[in-house]
């Protein structure tokens, strides 16, 4: 079965526990200007600016993704730390992009400064990097 990317606008009892997992082992700065995980999730599904990675029937990996009429903005982008290393953060930065594309803009990662990581992700990716 593949990993189906998704909007999130409506979240499930077993969606809000595994986004709870998703983002409980990330780095404290992947939340700015968030407070913590709670607030980052509760903001995007009230915005509708979250999507999200799911394979039988649980979320695996999401990220924050903003329309903006030059480009849309890729950020808070994390992957349950047991799944890691197996493709999910890809497939959500090509879905991305993809929807971007669909809507004739380009897509770019948006991050703190200072993190050595997400340059290296927006490296491999082939992702313009914002720092915010």
């Amino acid at each position: 079965m593949p990993i189906v990317v998704e909007r999130l606008n409506e979240a499930t009892h077993q969606d809000h526990q595994d986004l709870q997992k998703i983002y409980q082992d990330a780095p404290a700065w992947l939340f700015e200007p968030f407070s913590d995980a709670g607030q980052l999730i509760n903001s995007c599904l009230t915005e509708g600016t979250l999507i999200a990675a799911r394979f039988n029937d649980r979320l695996l990996g999401a990220a924050r993704l903003q329309r903006h009429q030059d480009a849309w903005y890729l950020s808070h982008l994390c992957v349950r730390k047991v799944t890691r290393r197996r493709g999910v953060a890809e497939r959500l930065v090509s879905e991305a992009r993809r929807m971007a594309r669909d809507d004739d803009a380009g897509l770019r990662l948006e991050a703190p400064a200072g993190h050595l990581e997400v340059q290296a992700l927006a490296a491999k990716l082939k992702l313009s990097l914002d720092i915010c």
